[in-house]
């Protein structure tokens, strides 16, 4: 599970940072997820290692520019890139209605097939390895967070005892794969659980923004692997952040104390911050890992690899 930061700028791009989208790549299943899809982002694509090929999923927070002017590009781009697969998209309401909107007024025709889903609060989407969960912000307009929940998978399962137990590969090896209890020809009851090493523990990733400081991002991101959340304002800033609903540094840094997250990494800077101003971006990590040490801070084509955690039990 490795997250790619395609942009990391608030509102306007900067030389160096592009407005909103983060990908998700998922080896396993060799997709990508990408999340918001600010202007330029089929830009970003092509500047990095990433395949758009493999964009399957596209989760949108809210309806602000900064996250939503790069979507037609890219699907239309997608549809010119060769045979795509059906691409899903998630967001908030009047998502589909612009999307239809853009589809209409430029005459665009997509080559494969695109699905909108409107979220509410809860489990957007699952299949037999993930989990999206989609929880409410406090923005201007209606905003929501995601957490990607992988799935606990059972141990290495040890092939040469089951083989010395005599237990004949077929069918029974995948139920004892799954921790499963079998019971063999000659009445012996075997637990998988016993055949398999320890647990390896599902990764997850939050993403939140755009937002000012809330109980529902502190409720989404609870003991996440890897929280990305929006640092638009240093802390001196803060009247700006009320009057904006926006997060300051030491805001994203106390949603990830409060949720007990193992790291987290800021994005979403405003351009006041850049370099040669009286408060740069450095001042806004400093600012935050003296709340939450556990804090980095992301720049374009940034690439994150969560661990996997193997439990004790």
């Amino acid at each position: 599970m490795q997250i790619t930061f395609l942009g990391t700028s608030s509102g306007v791009p900067t030389r160096s940072r592009n407005v909103s989208a983060i990908a998700l790549r998922l080896p396993q299943k060799s997709e990508l997820w990408l999340f918001d899809c600010g202007e330029g982002t089929q830009h970003q694509f092509q500047r990095s290692d990433l395949k758009v090929s493999q964009l399957r999923r596209i989760f949108v927070t809210h309806m602000h520019g900064d996250h939503i002017f790069g979507l037609m590009g890219l699907l239309a781009s997608c549809g010119l890139a060769g045979s795509m697969e059906q691409i899903d998209i998630y967001g908030p309401p009047k998502l589909s209605e612009y999307l239809q909107g853009c589809i209409r007024y430029s005459q665009t025709h997509f080559s494969y097939p695109v699905k909108v889903h409107t979220v509410e609060p809860g489990v957007i989407y699952e299949d037999a390895e993930y989990r999206v969960i989609c929880g409410p912000l406090k923005h201007k307009v209606p905003a929501f967070g995601y957490r990607v929940q992988e799935k606990d998978r059972p141990g290495r399962f040890d092939v040469a005892r089951a083989q010395s137990l005599g237990i004949p590969p077929g069918p029974l090896y995948g139920k004892l794969k799954k921790g499963e209890w079998i019971t063999l020809p000659d009445g012996r009851k075997i637990h998988g659980a016993k055949l398999c090493g320890p647990t390896q523990v599902g990764r997850s990733f939050v993403y939140c923004t755009d937002t000012i400081f809330c109980e529902g991002a502190v409720d989404l991101a609870q003991n996440a692997d890897l929280l990305v959340h929006e640092s638009t304002f240093a802390h001196q800033d803060a009247q700006l952040a009320y009057d904006r609903l926006h997060s300051t540094s030491t805001m994203a840094a106390q949603v990830a104390l409060a949720a007990k997250v193992k790291q987290l990494m800021l994005t979403h800077f405003s351009p006041r911050y850049a370099p040669g101003n009286a408060l740069q971006l450095e001042d806004l990590l400093t600012e935050a890992r003296a709340i939450f040490p556990e804090t980095d801070m992301a720049h374009d084509f940034l690439s994150y690899e969560i661990a996997r955690q193997i439990s004790n039990h």
